[in-house]
């Protein structure tokens, strides 16, 4: 979770640092949830453990 943020807090400064969209943000976290889900990880759990809310799956980390 950390190094995707991290990765795509890099791409956007390399592009500017306009930031992405809202929809754009959502889509992309919808995107993580999805891909760590289908790789086997508990993402409710995984939420819990770092007491944060599904929704926020990325917040931690991101600048974007």
């Amino acid at each position: 979770m950390q190094r995707v943020a991290l990765d795509l807090n890099a791409i956007n400064d390399q592009h500017g640092g306009a930031g992405y969209e809202t929809g754009e943000r959502e889509e992309l976290c919808q995107y993580i949830d999805e891909a760590f889900t289908d790789r086997g990880i508990d993402v409710p759990a995984l939420m819990a453990r770092y007491g944060l809310g599904r929704h926020e799956i990325t917040d931690k980390w991101r600048d974007w």
